[in-house]
């Protein structure tokens, strides 16, 4: 055998003891989580500090100049921030609570061994979370339409006069409201379900020998039990209606008089309508930060009402 057959020969073997020295059990975690590391830097902390950097900024064009603190004076100077920000604050006080509460009526209806074919309502209630909202959307629009919708059409054999839905300000927030529940009180259904399911029937039946009905087995065992996942739903819920942008820019577009503009789709409408993408980040980085407090007010008054 020759040299060049020596060196073709011993190629493999180097090539997977160089490969044995690189994956070591150090080194092997890190080469596995490298790739999604990477996308993550890529993907999702390159573009947090590049906006944060941006919120600094005047962009015209292609060029961008440096201006300090004045995106964050202009907002709090800016009546359209400030409308924003009270119709999300209002649709967040009414739809939150309404839905919760729907989400924990039909959980524990469906949780009942009374009820037959579950496993179908359990599907049926859930399938507006995974529906296409463009799609669910457009039906709404059609069924919610002031001359020629089914519900307008409805009320009318009760003699109610026809309803504005889309285009009198307050009744362009219900609609909202509505499809919002209607697309999210199934999702928290699922959650507070797996809630009840975890409780344990021994202190339901505990409960029945001391003599407690359903009514205050509900309020002294499932209430009680479901705290932790009251947190979760009500803190999700809360940060998903502060960033609400589909419902109202697809049904409303933020009308009629900018009555339904929440502070997502003012945001959008900054960036990527004027182009005005310094300002649009400084108002993304205020949404973070209110955002943040409202999230820590909730566990602050969670924690004070535990202890």
């Amino acid at each position: 055998m020759d040299q060049t057959e020596k060196v073709v020969s011993t190629a493999p073997n180097l090539r997977a003891k160089t490969s044995k020295n690189l994956l070591t059990p150090k080194t092997a975690p890190y080469a596995f989580i490298g790739p999604a590391f990477l996308l993550i830097l890529i993907f999702t902390v390159y573009p947090v500090i590049s906006s944060f950097i941006l919120s600094f900024h005047e962009v015209r064009g292609v060029e961008k100049s440096f201006v300090g603190l004045a995106n964050y004076v202009r907002l709090f100077h800016d009546p359209i921030f400030y409308k924003s920000l009270v119709n999300t604050f209002q649709i967040l006080i009414v739809q939150v609570p309404i839905m919760i509460f729907l989400s924990l009526l039909i959980s524990v209806g469906l949780h009942s061994s009374m009820v037959k074919g579950k496993a179908f309502f359990r599907i049926s209630y859930f399938m507006p979370a995974i529906t296409a909202l463009v799609a669910a959307s457009i039906v709404f629009m059609i069924l919610l339409d002031e001359h020629f919708g089914l519900v307008n059409y409805v009320l009318s054999f009760v003699g109610v006069e026809s309803i504005p839905w889309l285009t009198s300000p307050f009744w362009a927030k219900v609609s909202v409201i509505l499809v919002m529940t209607w697309r999210w009180t199934g999702y928290n259904m699922v959650i507070f379900l797996a809630g009840l399911q975890n409780i344990p029937s021994e202190l339901y039946e505990a409960a029945s020998m001391d003599g407690a009905g359903r009514v205050k087995q509900f309020f002294m065992i499932t209430i009680p039990q479901l705290k932790p996942v009251f947190i979760f739903t009500v803190v999700m819920s809360t940060i998903g209606t502060l960033q609400l942008f589909d419902e109202p820019f697809i049904l409303t577009h933020g009308g009629p008089n900018s009555a339904t503009i929440t502070i997502t789709l003012y945001l959008y409408e900054t960036g990527f309508k004027f182009f005005d993408f310094g300002y649009a980040s400084a108002i993304a980085y205020v949404l973070v930060i209110i955002t943040a407090i409202v999230s820590w007010i909730q566990m602050k008054l969670v924690g004070d009402f535990e202890e």
